[in-house]
């Protein structure tokens, strides 16, 4: 009974981890929501007035940044800094392929995160 408990909070920390990269991915988005991502739509043929409805979660930003930076700090924790035991092999904990998608997701995330977080700085720089 004690290794079943012991092997389900294993796994529900490397749960926790892909849970926290996946929020971290998602409010990085959010965050680029008002000034990269239309900008990223219409680069790929998306088009529509209501594209320009994305600004209006500008005033948002800084709570979005935030909410991203709390979780990419979990994920981050997590995937690195955390020990991994597991004890018996097959648990989810121990497959290499989360362990790796996870980590792709948080680096992702992390620069989506910076990019929306410097962009105001960064395109006067960019247009010259």
């Amino acid at each position: 009974m004690e290794s079943m408990q012991t092997t389900q909070q294993e796994t529900t920390g490397q749960g926790m981890a892909a849970t926290s990269g996946w929020g971290a991915l998602v409010a990085a988005l959010l965050a680029t929501s008002c000034c990269i991502l239309p900008l990223v739509l219409f680069f790929l043929g998306v088009t529509g007035a209501w594209i320009g409805n994305l600004t209006a979660l500008a005033p948002y930003k800084p709570a979005f940044l935030g909410f991203a930076t709390l979780m990419l700090g979990i994920g981050f924790y997590q995937v690195y800094f955390r020990k991994p035991t597991c004890p018996q092999e097959g648990t989810t904990c121990s497959t290499p392929v989360s362990r790796r998608l996870t980590r792709i997701v948080l680096w992702v995330s992390a620069a989506l995160t910076v990019l929306a977080a410097v962009w105001d700085w960064l395109v006067p720089i960019l247009l010259g």
